[in-house]
């Protein structure tokens, strides 16, 4: 009894320090086990947490206690947190698949205005991502833990243009097709370039 007031206030000085985070409980799991006395519980929760700017990371906890689990796979999760690289800052660079054992997910991007369509565990990782637009279908496994480590596979082969080019030594506006070219990186003579009938 006398230790929960200090677990009330670690908690606090926790949200105090990283405000900036938002958490998502995806899935908790009760498992009991038999003894002389009765039954035992413990709990095991899955956390997904985010900046909303493009930083996500999944962790899971195991305790006798709901609060407790939650609060130790919030703290993996900070720690195995993911930078993916956002187009606009509201959807992917590019369409990706992930797959962790027998779960995959496959990613697109979406226009303005299309928002999130996935579905529950995936959805998590999107909006604690700070994804606005994507379509998403998850493939096999429909197990939460599986889905969300596919969903964090494929987003760490995401590449922005900028990384693309860095890495071949070339220009972003050569990289990417003419239309998708912002106004400040065209190269002047595609500007001058005559149009056919």
């Amino acid at each position: 009894m006398a230790r929960e007031p200090n677990q009330r206030r670690g908690n606090r000085r926790e949200r105090e320090e990283t405000p900036e985070f938002a958490d998502r409980l995806v899935a908790i799991n009760r498992v009991s086990k038999t003894v002389k006395g009765g039954k035992r519980f413990g709990f095991a929760a899955l956390v997904v947490v985010g900046d909303q700017k493009g930083r996500v990371g999944f962790g899971k906890g195991k305790a006798k206690e709901v609060p407790e689990a939650i609060r130790k796979a919030t703290e993996q999760a900070k720690r195995q947190m993911i930078r993916v690289p956002l187009r606009e800052g509201r959807t992917l660079h590019h369409d990706i698949e992930g797959r962790h054992g027998a779960g995959r997910v496959v990613m697109r991007t979406a226009p303005q205005g299309t928002g999130i369509i996935a579905g529950g565990p995936t959805r998590a990782v999107f909006e604690m991502l700070g994804i606005h637009d994507v379509v998403a279908k998850s493939i096999g496994s429909q197990n939460p833990y599986n889905m969300i480590r596919a969903t964090i596979d494929g987003l760490k082969k995401e590449s922005s243009p900028r990384m693309v080019a860095q890495r071949r030594g070339k220009k972003v506006a050569d990289i990417l097709k003419k239309d998708e070219v912002p106004a400040a990186d065209a190269p002047a003579e595609a500007a001058e370039a005559p149009v056919e009938a």
